[in-house]
């Protein structure tokens, strides 16, 4: 089916201060914001280059106290397009709807209460407003988008709304309300309302954002007026995305993504939701230096940053919905030293962060995506200059040799690679470090994605080269694992072994040396696995047997949660080897925690944290969590779904196949519209045919 925006209805996630909760955001593909525990509050409003960082923006008051000091809950339900909160105080119902406005850097709220008692009454709202907008044309590089906190605040009489402006930046914002009956100074907007029984006060909210005072104004006078309107063109724009995702030769996207028709809601979710996951990161920002951007989290933490691990744990779905931005991400990549950062962002196009040792696994990953689902090995002959190492210019199938061999520089004198500190790899399990199993198995799948490259474009002395550092590697490896526990050490530089029971490793190796490990081996894992690490609806990042566990408790990659795209890769792997049972049965469990909108940066595990709405739980922004609220990683499940359920497989050679394993699905399942080098397919559990 091909669904629009109520489709992604979240769960009432009913929450007030103090609660383990990560408010939802929104995007308008330009910037984003985020909604606060208040009935109306909003904060984390950026359209880089201009940001207003973890300001919040507006605040509401009622009967002279800050909303969250009642103690009330808030009832928030997300959509792609809007989110709406509900509150009760006193017989009065509260309302909002906050929106966004269509190519316009600006946001929209609807805000309503109602008088449900007998009698008339009066009530007394506030909503406090503030600015800390700036514009910073840099490389925003740290964690939290740029703020000016100390604005200058002018009362624009003839819109009743009040302007902020920069003082060390080109940046205002100008924020009102409709109708213009309130009482306005410099911090606030007060209305008194009288209201009779079963009568609602309705108010109109405009933040909108730019580079001049003219400019903030004329986008503020074309929506403050009818801003209902505004916000059901939104709607309307986000449902016409939707329809472009499915629609081969859309207009929106490169490429397109198949329709999947089953009975299956469960799938059917976990499938449309991955999707979103995806697609909620693109920013079609005209400040971006290289177009069209994929951010990676949002709406808090590292606003236009792409990181390559995230960007290819979701690779699978950016080559068949987008690859024309895959091809450029990897050309830009190329031309950076991929040994000195985590990724990129899009306002300078620079390097951000410290070396991920996982980059070179990542960027074949992205490689080995586009070049199957495109077929464009012309470009593998392309020269692209190295420009922030040695300048030198070396063909795409160059870069391809030196990400399968870079493993070399960091070879210990034990023949692994030694891919360095915390900092470079989980940066929250201490005892994952040197030399680990999961990126050395990885170095396996590298030098063999790599010949089979190499061979392919008629490179047959170069493929074989490749090939024979595979036995070597693969014998060295085997020595980390644990024999009869199905987890696996990491090595020290003075050789000592330290048992390291993380899912990287139980997904890495199933998913890049399957045929390598024996049949007792992969039981043990799997048994490991099942016992150690999945949970219900969710799983454990790192085994809390693990005595590791007390180093910390960020959990996308520790004891008490996980990462969004390690339940997609750990079922990758358990259908990789065979275990469609078993998989699928988990995966529809987990579908259960795909209620919450996009997945998470993390999402607790449900018995170390009670599930929201029978979901594991988005872990929270603030401290010691510092998780966003939802991840591009979460884009990896469509690969389950397409790859391990339909069991499609596409080949360097032009041929694609189907091999399912549909296990407990719906047998009359079927994919419409997978579009493979321009031919257009439909897979059913039988197999695979022409359109």
């Amino acid at each position: 089916m091909v669904p629009d925006v109520d489709f992604f209805k979240s769960s009432p996630l009913t929450h007030k201060f103090g609660d383990l909760f990560n408010p939802p955001g929104l995007t308008n593909f330009l910037g984003v914001v985020q909604s606060t525990l208040d009935i109306c509050g909003l904060s984390c409003i950026s359209f880089p280059p201009f940001s207003c960082g973890s300001t919040q923006t507006l605040s509401f008051f009622l009967n002279n106290r800050y909303f969250p000091a009642t103690g009330l809950p808030v009832t928030f339900t997300w959509y792609p397009d809007r989110i709406v909160r509900e509150a009760k105080y006193k017989n009065f119902k509260l309302y909002t709807i906050t929106s966004m406005a269509v190519k316009k850097f600006a946001v929209l709220q609807e805000f309503q209460i109602e008088n449900q008692s007998a009698q008339k009454r009066r009530i007394n709202l506030r909503f406090a407003l503030q600015g800390g907008v700036t514009k910073a044309a840099i490389s925003w590089n740290k964690p939290l988008p740029p703020a000016e906190p100390d604005n200058a605040i002018t009362i624009d009489g003839k819109r009743n709304a009040l302007l902020f402006t920069a003082k060390h930046s080109k940046a205002f914002s100008l924020q009102g309300m409709f109708p213009f009956t309130g009482k306005l100074s410099k911090q606030e907007i007060e209305y008194s309302v009288e209201l009779r029984p079963g009568e609602k006060f309705v108010l109109f909210y405009v933040n909108a954002i730019g580079e001049s005072a003219k400019d903030v104004q004329t986008i503020y006078d074309s929506l403050i007026y009818d801003v209902k309107a505004e916000i059901e063109k939104f709607r309307k724009d986000w449902n016409d995305e939707l329809k472009s995702i499915f629609t081969p030769g859309n207009e929106r996207y490169s490429g397109s993504l198949p329709i999947l028709e089953t009975n299956d809601n469960d799938i059917l979710r976990v499938y449309l939701t991955s999707i979103l996951n995806v697609v909620y990161f693109k920013r079609d920002n005209p400040y971006s230096v290289y177009g069209r951007a994929y951010d990676t989290l949002m709406p808090r933490f590292w606003q236009s940053v792409t990181f390559i691990w995230d960007y290819a744990l979701s690779s699978f779905t950016h080559a068949l919905l987008d690859p024309a931005v895959m091809k450029k991400y990897l050309e830009h990549w190329m031309q950076l030293d991929i040994y000195s950062h985590f990724g990129t962002e899009y306002l300078t196009g620079g390097p951000v962060g410290n070396w991920y040792s996982a980059n070179d696994f990542n960027m074949m990953v992205i490689l080995k995506n586009y070049l199957l689902w495109t077929g464009d090995f012309d470009w593998l002959e392309k020269n692209i200059s190295n420009k922030s190492v040695d300048n030198k210019t070396k063909k795409v199938l160059d870069y391809i040799e030196q990400y399968a061999q870079s493993w070399k520089q960091f070879k210990s004198k034990n023949g692994l690679a030694d891919y360095g500190e915390i900092d470079n790899l989980l940066e929250c399990v201490s005892t994952y470090i040197h030399e680990v199993a999961g990126l050395n198995a990885a170095n396996v799948f590298n030098l063999r994605t790599a010949a089979e490259i190499l061979l392919f474009a008629g490179y047959k002395q170069k493929s074989a080269k490749l090939l024979k550092d595979v036995k070597d590697l693969l014998q060295e490896l085997q020595k980390l694992y644990v024999t009869g526990k199905g987890y696996w050490r990491t090595r020290f530089p003075d050789g000592t072994m330290i048992d390291v029971r993380h899912s990287y490793d139980f997904f890495t190796i199933l998913n890049t040396i399957p045929k390598d490990l024996t049949d007792w081996q992969k039981t043990e894992m799997v048994d490991f696995f099942q016992k150690e690490l999945q949970t219900p609806k969710w799983m454990h990042a790192l085994s809390p047997a693990d005595n590791n566990a007390p180093f910390s408790v960020r959990p996308d990659h520790q004891w008490n949660g996980a990462y969004p795209a390690w339940p997609a890769q750990s079922l990758s792997g358990l259908y990789r080897i065979g275990k469609a049972d078993i998989a699928f049965k988990w995966l529809k469990s987990l579908a259960k925690s795909f209620n919450q909108g996009p997945l998470g940066q993390a999402h607790f595990a449900e018995d170390v944290i009670n599930g929201e709405q029978g979901g594991a739980k988005k872990a929270p922004y603030e401290q010691p969590y510092i998780t966003d609220w939802a991840c591009s990683g979460g884009g990896g499940y469509v690969s389950v779904i397409i790859e391990s359920v339909f069991g499609v497989k596409p080949e360097l050679n032009g041929t694609i196949n189907a091999e399912p394993q549909f296990a407990g699905f719906d047998p009359k399942a079927e994919l419409h519209n997978l579009v493979f080098r321009g031919t257009k397919y439909n897979v059913t559990k039988n197999g695979i045919i022409k359109a």
